[in-house]
């Protein structure tokens, strides 16, 4: 790619750091090609997507497809900013990496942990979602009995070989995107009206229900907010892809496909919701708008079919923010950023931070029975608006490490941001209005004072180690600890 031998790609790769960039003992090279490409795919198909979907369709009506290609033109360019340094530079603790590189140390510190952080709760969130599906299906049982037997599982398969992680993600992947090809289709033959039993509705749910926009721009933004969060996830493929065998080529050809991706599954999903079933029918939110619209087109076994879907997505999220959040603490200890007994390696695999990162998610699994309107709620607020500060980080370090790449280091760019700078900026703009709408809801407004407020305590702590010299120049740490 771009007259690179693979040779020289890979021995870039491992020359660069250990894993791509981290310092510290390597990590094992044990995920392929097809485990990337799946980990990609299955990072864009989440539980947002089949369940959290309903609330913003409610809010927007139709335009709910013009705010997911809005939110997802974003991603895209986040994206590929991202697949541009990560395929320069690749490293388990990959935009915390190119934070601290680009910024200073005090902005991976900030990042990495923020991340670690949001995907740790978001394990428990998506644990006992997990845990609600089985209870319904198995009234006698408990909660707490699945999160433990889901923790337990996914906790073991991080702690083994990556490639199990891979194995994991590649079939539950496969699961997620077959049902969502089969929902595509039959969704097609609805609107053309070449499903048996049905009619074509034509354009009558897209305008006939109080037109495109029922609840005005006001309601677009909403749905706007509510698309933006759902497609968290996206970023483990290029913390995966140091892990590769060829981790420039894997990241590039992950990155450069995601875009279709992210317009079939989810501008196209939403797209068939609101022209087959009225945007304002009940059933959209209660059931969640793909079991809505199978149980609207008489397909048997709707709900239980997409309710092993779900399932699946969430324990997908699951074992994918395990690994994703102890490859970063590990990458953050490896660089002197965290306490150095997470810096572990064992066979190839951190296994103190899949297990560190794995008890956090049970502990807060626990705070959420103990305390459910307080301390869990605090957590969930902390890192409600991570996404966004993560984000931001990007697009600043890539704005100054592209540059250093022209100058230095040219060959380096396989993967290239679209028209820079100019895109690069408006990827930044499009955040800053994002949080400019958070303000103006008041439960989104709380999240994003809470996560403000987590921001800036990890920035001045960053800071602060800086200024005692406890934080070493990204790139110059050699053990692990």
């Amino acid at each position: 790619m771009n007259g690179i031998p693979p040779s020289a790609a890979t021995a870039r790769e491992r020359s660069d750091a250990d894993p791509g960039g981290d310092g510290g003992t390597p990590l094992s090279n044990g995920l392929k090609q097809r485990h990337l490409s799946m980990i990609a795919l299955g990072g864009v198909i989440g539980a947002g997507l089949f369940v959290g979907s309903g609330a913003g369709i409610a809010a927007a009506g139709p335009s709910i497809v013009l705010a997911y290609a809005v939110s997802g033109a974003l991603v895209m360019l986040i994206m590929r900013m991202l697949g541009e340094m990560a395929a320069a530079n690749p490293a388990s603790g990959s935009f915390s990496v190119h934070a601290g590189r680009s910024i200073g140390p005090w902005a991976g510190f900030t990042a990495g942990w923020m991340f670690t952080a949001l995907l740790c709760v978001a394990v428990a969130a998506e644990a006992i979602g997990a845990a609600g599906i089985m209870t319904q299906w198995f009234p006698g049982t408990q909660t707490w009995m699945w999160v433990l037997l889901f923790m337990v599982i996914f906790c073991g398969a991080n702690l083994a070989a990556v490639s199990n992680f891979g194995e994991f993600e590649f079939w539950f992947a496969a699961l997620k995107v077959a049902a969502i090809g089969i929902f595509l289709i039959l969704g097609l033959l609805a609107i053309f009206g070449a499903l048996p039993g049905t009619a074509a509705p034509g354009t009558a749910h897209l305008t006939g229900d109080g037109g495109f926009l029922p609840k005005g721009v006001d309601g677009l933004m909403v749905g706007l907010l509510a698309s933006v969060f759902a497609y968290g996830g996206l970023e483990t493929v290029t913390i995966a892809a140091a892990e590769s065998k060829d981790p420039v080529r894997g990241v590039a050809r992950a990155v450069r496909t995601a875009m279709w991706r992210i317009a079939l599954f989810y501008v196209g999903s939403m797209a068939i919701i609101v022209t087959v079933i009225p945007w304002n029918e009940p059933s959209l939110t209660k059931s969640g708008p793909y079991v809505a619209v199978l149980d609207y087109l008489d397909i048997p076994a709707a709900g239980q079919i997409m309710n092993v879907v779900i399932l699946v997505a969430l324990l997908s999220a699951m074992n994918a923010n395990i690994y994703g959040s102890s490859r970063m603490a590990f990458s953050l200890t490896s660089r002197g950023q965290g306490p150095a007994f997470l810096g572990k390696v064992s066979g190839g695999v951190p296994r103190r931070a899949v297990v560190f990162c794995s008890a956090f998610g049970f502990l807060a699994v626990l705070l959420s029975f103990w305390w459910p309107t307080t301390v869990f709620q605090w957590l969930l607020n902390m890192v409600g608006a991570a996404v966004l500060v993560v984000w931001g980080f990007i697009a600043a370090a890539q704005l100054r490490m592209r540059r250093q790449l022209e100058r230095e280091s040219p060959e380096k760019l396989v993967v290239k941001m679209w028209a820079f700078p100019f895109l690069t900026w408006v990827a930044l703009a499009g955040i800053a209005v994002v949080l400019l709408l958070m303000l103006r809801d008041g439960d989104q407004r709380v999240q994003l004072l809470f996560t403000g407020g987590f921001a800036v305590v990890l920035a001045a702590i960053g800071l602060l180690r800086s200024k005692l010299g406890r934080t070493p120049v990204e790139g110059e740490r050699t053990a692990a600890g």
